[in-house]
């Protein structure tokens, strides 16, 4: 007749109550997260890829494959987020070239300690690819994780004419962001519809595919950098 709750007192419903508690509290904390990242997650995709392109070492490239995914669930279109890296790529890569490869100089570098030894480590590299290859390095180096900012540099440092440099610049920039994005929303759509089809079973095959393909692609990238 009565309905009986649970008694405080009773061994373990403290432990359960606890466990409601977190589980209820990680659930608000993912949700608060994901909404942070879907209303205000392009500027944020903008910044990171801008920054990264001038030189700040952030994860500009997983950053676009993260917003690729979110665009496969629906939450951006891909259309945006490709122009919003794309345009971050080509103003981060004009700041670079214009304050540290043309108006700061070499004597930039040498200004500062910890920035010299971080030139005297990457910039010989990049200095050695542009000289061989010219201005296809800039539009290439959006792919290569030592090139995707230094080349910037090195066109300044060298005076490269802007208009050269904006050309193969802006082509590397709208190339890479269409690759990257498109890769990473076709692939998030192909994850989510199995997962619909199939199960959990199906999302562990695809995202074991999906690591597996990751992991590829950087022993590639590293062996050809290796070769440069």
């Amino acid at each position: 007749m009565f309905s009986r709750t649970a008694d405080p007192w009773t061994p373990g419903a403290g432990s359960r109550s606890l466990d409601r508690w977190n589980a209820t509290g990680t659930a608000k904390q993912a949700e608060t997260l994901t909404s942070f990242f879907t209303q205000h997650g392009l500027p944020l995709l903008f910044v990171v890829v801008m920054l990264e392109s001038f030189g700040i070492p952030l994860p500009g490239e997983t950053a676009l494959i993260a917003f690729g995914v979110l665009a496969a669930q629906g939450h951006y279109s891909i259309e945006w987020v490709i122009v919003i890296a794309a345009v971050a790529a080509i103003v981060g890569d004009n700041l670079g070239y214009w304050l540290i490869g043309r108006l700061g100089g070499r004597a930039l570098f040498a200004r500062w300690g910890w920035l010299r030894g971080y030139a005297e480590r990457v910039l010989p590299r990049a200095e050695r690819i542009m000289a061989r290859h010219g201005g296809k390095t800039v539009f290439f180096g959006r792919f290569i994780a030592v090139l995707r900012f230094t080349a910037a540099w090195v066109a300044g440092l060298g005076r490269m004419d802007w208009w050269k440099f904006l050309f193969w610049n802006a082509a590397g920039g709208i190339a890479w962001a269409a690759a990257v994005g498109l890769v990473a929303f076709y692939a998030g759509k192909a994850a989510a519809d199995a997962i619909q089809r199939y199960g959990l079973f199906a999302a562990a095959g695809v995202a074991a595919l999906a690591l597996i393909g990751f992991i590829a692609v950087q022993i590639g990238k590293r062996r050809f950098e290796a070769r440069l």
